[in-house]
């Protein structure tokens, strides 16, 4: 193979990598919706359960609903939501899943809608990502990656805001 040929196959190889990395590393789609940064809080050594964040948007013309998850990392995910009703924070599963209207984005934050990962494996470390499967009533499923954070995080800013 000459010099030339060598090189033309090396930009080439080089251009079918780059094709296959979305946009930002971070986000996911599946059908209409969008998944953006997934990450979760490390957890103390003894915790059986953990919180997922997100966030969801939909692009397509009919709502969707996220109905559930799996993660090798928990025995069960749940989508949980938390509000402060008379000075006290309350915690219920929905076990209906959440809607996620057509041209809006759902976020899933510290302090209100969350995934639960139940009954954790091990322990999340900070630095570490964490493979889920989400499910969708229209879409489908799509396999996301939680990066976790500190035991304390706050909420990180968007990719467009963060510097990235």
């Amino acid at each position: 193979m000459t010099r030339s040929a060598i090189g033309a196959l090396s930009v080439a190889l080089s251009l079918a990598a780059f094709a296959t990395i979305p946009a930002r590393a971070h986000d996911y789609s599946v059908g209409p919706l969008k998944i953006t940064h997934p990450w979760a809080r490390a957890t103390p050594p003894a915790a059986k359960v953990g919180g997922g964040y997100l966030g969801i948007e939909n692009t397509g013309p009919t709502p969707d609903r996220l109905i559930g998850g799996s993660t090798e990392a928990a025995a069960r995910v749940e989508i949980h939501e938390s509000s402060l009703t008379d000075g006290i924070m309350r915690m219920r599963e929905k076990t209906d899943g959440i809607v996620i209207p057509t041209g809006q984005k759902v976020e899933f934050k510290p302090s209100g809608l969350h995934l639960m990962l139940v009954e954790l494996k091990a322990p999340l470390k900070q630095g570490d990502k964490v493979k889920a499967t989400l499910l969708f009533e229209r879409a489908g499923s799509v396999t996301v990656e939680f990066q976790i954070q500190g035991v304390g995080a706050p909420q990180p800013a968007p990719a467009e805001h963060a510097g990235h």
